[in-house]
């Protein structure tokens, strides 16, 4: 039997950008946009607080692009601060690589197994599934779901009694499946 993991986003994930006042390397957005009209163009910015200083960065979304050529409905979002947009655009590598920022998922986001009445079987056939591309080791999410430390993880993997068609080393951003032999 199948079991099903999945992984959701709690909160927005932190910026990780030098801040020029303070030297931190952290900022966090709270959905905060900032829209300016230049006659016929619109430039927007994605607001972010550095977590040192609460200097405000501007991660830019729209440039100088003409009224007519942005959707009504995206200039709509914009005006009430959607946190729904500023998630969608802080998972956009084009926005990311625009503002030379990375982003750090610690602590932004959970794990729902569905209880834990299976982990005592011998084998686990478990899919993931990721809500948002979100950078997960699959072995620290193998630890948290079942319950086990990761060197026993690492372990298990080495030893074969974990197996998937993902690679189990490093990050994944995608869903993946895996089977647990005891």
């Amino acid at each position: 039997m199948l079991i099903d993991w999945v992984v959701v986003p709690t909160c927005l994930p932190l910026v990780l950008r030098r801040c020029h006042v303070c030297g931190a390397e952290r900022f966090r957005a709270n959905g905060k946009f900032r829209v300016n009209a230049h006659h016929k163009l619109i430039d927007a910015w994605l607001l972010a607080l550095c977590t040192g200083c609460g200097d405000t960065v501007k991660l830019t979304v729209l440039e100088r692009v003409n009224v007519r050529a942005v959707r009504p409905e995206l200039l709509d979002r914009l005006h009430v601060n959607d946190p729904g947009l500023a998630a969608e655009l802080l998972r956009d590598p084009v926005l990311r690589r625009r503002n030379h920022i990375a982003l750090d998922w610690e602590g932004a986001w959970r794990l729902d197994t569905g209880g834990s009445d299976y982990l005592d079987r011998e084998v686990l056939d478990v899919s993931v599934h990721l809500a948002a591309p979100i950078p997960i080791r699959p072995a620290r999410l193998i630890a948290e779901g079942c319950g086990l430390a990761r060197a026993e993880v690492e372990r298990l993997i080495t030893e074969g009694k974990v197996v998937s068609a993902a690679r189990l080393s490093g990050k994944l951003s995608g869903s993946f499946t895996f089977t647990l032999k005891r």
